[in-house]
Formats: structure tokens, C-alpha cells, sequence
């Protein structure tokens, strides 16, 4: 392996994106070079990638990198830009806690009560019927759902009717409510749904309301209602993987997954009755924003829950939010890790507690701890990833992998090899001893 992305494999750029000759031009030019080779790494391409960083509570990197929409040549195809939306996966997971907080304020929820309650059915294991189902316990994925009987139906199913029918399938036959830890993308969809139910809001226009519109953020989780602007600069997901075999070509071409809008338009959901289903604007992962409009939300966090001259959420929400609400055991036996991944979690957000070889570690050869979420969805490969202390943080969108992520996994961590070195070069050039660059 030859040029920068042999030399950042090596380790060797690391002094020089830290300490870079001629200032803040020069280190900004290598950080870009950097992120460039691994975007165009023949053995693992990217299709694109957006990325953002923030150093002591001020954004000191954006950058962006491939097309959001692969031509059948290099004319047709069309760059990503600052405003490029993708579609963000499990890190709207987060995004939507920061909405269901907010009507924690206001008194309209509460994370203790029996969500049923607020569906107007019963939503209760069957297998531990006295013990309910919280909020709480979903955001902090000790729910007892499981996502074996699926977790996202069109508008003509209900959520009562889907746990009607769905019997074992959505529950953890074992492990009552609050007790074990796994992840489970249902749980947002109950969010959602019980989001709407106390609103009598669509979940894409609440969401809205509460959070992107307050920080003049584009995009949502519905793009049928984007404007024709906002469609044409929303990101399609690839992979080099053939449809129909599930074969990775990392020399093929690039496959659209999802949001292909230049040639299925989003579909409406007109037909929607709120409060029955909010999995059809997937609050688990259906959240097109760009790298710049998650950093807004990053620094609201940041600034104590202010944005301009709004108080979005009270400090005091954002520490719960942020406080740990399961921690994995040393015996293992109250939570499945993945791999190590998954060692800690607050109310929708995984805590990094960056121990070496612990799995969940985020910057290769540095002590990066932080809070946040990250995702992984049709080839898009995600990180929100906050460091409340120092007032650090990183954003990472891959719009597409060319190659099979297990056969190129992690050197430190339970993440692919292509977020280890994205994140980490981001960490070095964007903030660590970083006082040139502007």
C-alpha cells in the first residue's frame, strides 16, 4: 500500500496533521488529503463523505468528500456539498430522544410510566405481565423488545395490531423489563408512536417543531414534505454489493439502497393516522439531516440546551439525558455487548468510555471519551460522538462501502476499519493540538 492512506495505515501523518508546517492552510489541506485517500482507497472506497469537527465548543473542520448521486459516468454524477442531507441511520435515535426530552419538560411525558398508558393499549411482556414497560427502559434498550418480528410496518398496520399478532416474536422470553440490555430498534418505534399520541402530532412535523425548525436545520424524517431542493440534495445510500446475491465487488459499481429520489420519488404518507404507527417515518433511523445541521444540534448540547437566544432543553434535562442508565457488568451477564460495543448507555446514547481493547473505543492511540450514538444502515456508516468535558466532538457521514465490512473490520474497536481511521484522523487534525487551524 502506497501514498497517504499507506502512510496513515503506518501512523506516520499523525505528527504532521498535529504539528503541520506553515499553519492553518497547510494543516487543513493535509487533514482533507487524508480523509480523500480513504475515500478513494481502491480495496475499500467510500461513495461519500461528510464530516464535521469541533473543538472547544467552535466548529474547526467540515469537509466534504464523492458524489451524493453516482452517475452512469463521473458527468452525470453530483458531489456531495455542505448541504448534502443523508439519511443518518441509528443516529436519529439520539435525535428523536432530544425531541421526547423536551416534552419530558413540558410535563407530557413521564420516563416512569406505563407506556400503555399513553398508546391506550397494554404493552407488557407476556412472560412478565406485572412488570411495565417505561420509557425510560426503552431508551436505555432494557425494554425486553426484540426486533425478531420486525420493527417498521407501512401505515395500513397499527402497533396494537402488529403486538396482537406478533405474540413471542417481540419479546425477550427471559429477561423482564429493565433488567437486560440489548439493542432493540422497536423501541423507537413505540417512542414515536407514543410521541404522537401525546401531541395528536405527525411524528416528521413534531420533530420539526421540536428541534430542527428552533435551530434552522434542513431536512426531517419525511421526505415527501422536503422541498425540491431539499430532495435533489439528499444523499442515495450504496453499496458495491449485487442485489440479488449479496456479493461485495469492491472494483464493481456502486448500487443505490436507499433514497435513490432520481428514480423513486419519496413516498407520501397521506393516508397516515397519527398516533397508530410512527415506524413509517423511522424515528429508529429515518432522519435526513446534513453533517452541519448535526453539529447545530452538537452545539446546542454543548451550550446547555441554548441555541441564539432559545432554550431548547434546561441543563438539568440534558445531564439526565446523558446520565448512565446501564453500564455492562463485569460478569457480562446483564447485557449483550456486541462484540464490546455496547458497555454503556444513557437515555438514548451510547457512553465511550475509550478503555483500551474494550471494543467501543474511538480514536486510535488517544483517550477520546464521549457520549453519543452511532449508525449503520444501507451501506451509510454513522457517528455523533461529544466529549461534554472538553467541549470535543466529531460528526461522520459515509454515504456508501464498497467492500464487505467484515472482511475489513477494526484494529481497536468493534467499529469498521474505515470509521477507526475517519474518526481518528478527525480527532488529529480537527482537535488534537489544533490551535492553527481555523
Amino acid at each position: 500500500m502506497t501514498g497517504l492512506l499507506g502512510l496513515l495505515l503506518l501512523g506516520t501523518t499523525w505528527s504532521a496533521l498535529a504539528a503541520p508546517p506553515g499553519g492553518g492552510k497547510d494543516h487543513q489541506r493535509a487533514l482533507d488529503a487524508t480523509l480523500a485517500a480513504i475515500v478513494d482507497d481502491a480495496a475499500h472506497p467510500l461513495a461519500s463523505l461528510s464530516v464535521l469537527a469541533i473543538r472547544q465548543g467552535k466548529v474547526s473542520y467540515q469537509q466534504q468528500f464523492g458524489y451524493r448521486h453516482i452517475g452512469a459516468t463521473p458527468a452525470d454524477s453530483l458531489p456531495v456539498t455542505p448541504a448534502t442531507l443523508f439519511r443518518i441511520a441509528s443516529v436519529s435515535k439520539m435525535m428523536t430522544t432530544v425531541g421526547l426530552m423536551r416534552l419530558v419538560e413540558q410535563g407530557k411525558l413521564s420516563l416512569d410510566q406505563d407506556v400503555g398508558i399513553y398508546l391506550g393499549f397494554s404493552l407488557r411482556n407476556p412472560h412478565f405481565p406485572q412488570q411495565a414497560v417505561t420509557l425510560r427502559s426503552l431508551l436505555s434498550h432494557t425494554s425486553s423488545l426484540r426486533d425478531a418480528g420486525g420493527y417498521a410496518w407501512g401505515p395500513e398496520r397499527s402497533l396494537r395490531d402488529v403486538f396482537t399478532a406478533g405474540g413471542d416474536t417481540m419479546w425477550d422470553t427471559a429477561a423482564a423489563p429493565g433488567r437486560y440490555f440489548m439493542y432493540s430498534n422497536l423501541n423507537w418505534g413505540v417512542i414515536g408512536t407514543v410521541m404522537e399520541k401525546v401531541t395528536g402530532e405527525r411524528f416528521d412535523l413534531l420533530m420539526r417543531r421540536l428541534l430542527l425548525d428552533p435551530l434552522d436545520v434542513r431536512g426531517g424524517y419525511n421526505p415527501a414534505a422536503f422541498p425540491a431542493e431539499e430532495v435533489a440534495n439528499t444523499a442515495t445510500l450504496y453499496r458495491k454489493r449485487t442485489l440479488e446475491t449479496e456479493v461485495w465487488q469492491p472494483q464493481g459499481p456502486w448500487i443505490a439502497q436507499a433514497d435513490d429520489f432520481y428514480t423513486h420519488p419519496p413516498a407520501n404518507m397521506a393516508s397516515y393516522v397519527i398516533g397508530s404507527n410512527a415506524t413509517v417515518f423511522s424515528p429508529t433511523g429515518g432522519l435526513r439531516i446534513s453533517a452541519a445541521g448535526v453539529g447545530k444540534v452538537m452545539q446546542m448540547l454543548l451550550d446547555g440546551g441554548r441555541y441564539q437566544n432559545q432554550q431548547l432543553l434546561q441543563p438539568a434535562s440534558i445531564a439526565l439525558m446523558f446520565g448512565r442508565q446501564w453500564q455492562l457488568a463485569p460478569n457480562a451477564h446483564n447485557g449483550d455487548s456486541e462484540r464490546g460495543l455496547y458497555r454503556a448507555w444513557g437515555l438514548g446514547n451510547q457512553q465511550f468510555d475509550a478503555v483500551a481493547g474494550q471494543g467501543n473505543g474511538l480514536v486510535e492511540g488517544a483517550s477520546f471519551a464521549a457520549v453519543g450514538h452511532l449508525g449503520d444502515a444501507y451501506g451509510l456508516v454513522s457517528a455523533f460522538v461529544l466529549d461534554f468535558k472538553n467541549r470535543n466532538g466529531m460528526v461522520m457521514l459515509v454515504g456508501g462501502t464498497g467492500s464487505d465490512p467484515e472482511h475489513y473490520p477494526g484494529a481497536y474497536s468493534a467499529m469498521g476499519r474505515s470509521e477507526e481511521l475517519i474518526l481518528t484522523a478527525l480527532y488529529r487534525g480537527a482537535i488534537d493540538n489544533n490551535q492553527s487551524l481555523h
